[in-house]
């Protein structure tokens, strides 16, 4: 291999490894934050999870405003889900003993499964963004009759 050769590979050698570089290392990574804003095994009120529905997987996303002095009907989630406050404040409650819980904007909150369960505001509206882990095909939020068991 000829002198000049030798020097234009090592060039082009050199040209791959900074694309490479470059590449590996997103503009503004450096930048980039993370916090757990939520790592739990168990609802709000304890409860440990049980495993997710067999199935095609499939995650929902809701934002969810509630007005103020609203109160949510009762109703259950078959499935994992948690509830992140984007503003304001809601408090939740259980139907079987009344155990309550209220979070405010900046919390997350660990949803119950499979337990009746409401939510209500007081004088500020509350925005959610709410997380569902799923299986297709599978509903996200049941209402609860007065006959219903959950």
């Amino acid at each position: 291999m000829t002198r000049a050769g030798a020097i234009g590979r090592r060039i082009r050698m050199s040209a791959w490894l900074v694309v490479g570089l470059m590449l590996a290392q997103p503009s503004g990574a450096a930048d980039a934050v993370s916090e757990t804003l939520l790592k739990t095994t168990k609802s709000w009120d304890g409860t440990p999870y049980k495993a997710y529905p067999s199935g095609q997987p499939e995650v929902t996303v809701l934002r969810i405003y509630i007005p103020p002095h609203s109160t949510l009907a009762w109703h259950y989630h078959p499935v994992i889900n948690a509830a992140y406050v984007l503003s304001g404040e809601l408090t939740v409650q259980r139907r079987d003993n009344g155990q309550q819980q209220a979070i405010r904007a900046g919390q997350v909150l660990p949803e119950m499964v499979d337990n009746a369960h409401r939510g209500y505001t007081g004088d500020q509206s509350a925005t959610l963004i709410v997380f569902y882990a799923g299986a297709s095909g599978t509903s996200i939020t049941v209402p609860v009759t007065v006959t219903s068991a959950h």
